[in-house]
């Protein structure tokens, strides 16, 4: 049976920016992104992930939530099923921008996939729609 894929969009210590990056474990993990920068959630969903045995794709962002042209080029890559077939979740830690998220939503609906955000980020995105 294939293991369940995320793809998770994150801040990183290193690695490189915009490429996705196919990670089975922990190990693999730490050394490919390094430790997490302050005040960032990605390496920590990462883990979870990784923790509930996903495979995971990590797309590096410079800074988690803001850098959106970052976001679009990988919803861009996700959109032209170029990181494969299957997804269970796209995950934006620290993302409630409401451009960002109108153009991941199509993205789930191709793949039929859940979109994962923290609470912070849907009442951002909420209280934007108003």
């Amino acid at each position: 049976m294939r293991r369940q894929r995320v793809f998770l969009f994150g801040e990183a210590e290193r690695g490189d920016y915009c490429t996705p990056l196919t990670c089975r474990s922990l190990l693999q993990l730490s050394e490919m992104l390094g430790n997490p920068p302050e005040e960032t959630q990605g390496i920590f969903y990462a883990i979870q992930a990784l923790l509930y045995n996903r495979e995971l794709i990590f797309f590096r962002v410079e800074e988690e939530g803001f850098s959106t042209q970052d976001y679009l080029r990988g919803i861009k890559l996700l959109k032209n099923k170029q990181v494969g077939a299957e997804l269970t979740a796209i995950c934006m830690p620290g993302v409630g921008d409401i451009e960002i998220i109108e153009q991941v939503t199509p993205v789930c609906k191709i793949y039929k996939s859940l979109l994962i955000v923290t609470p912070e980020d849907l009442y951002d995105y909420l209280t934007c729609l108003n």
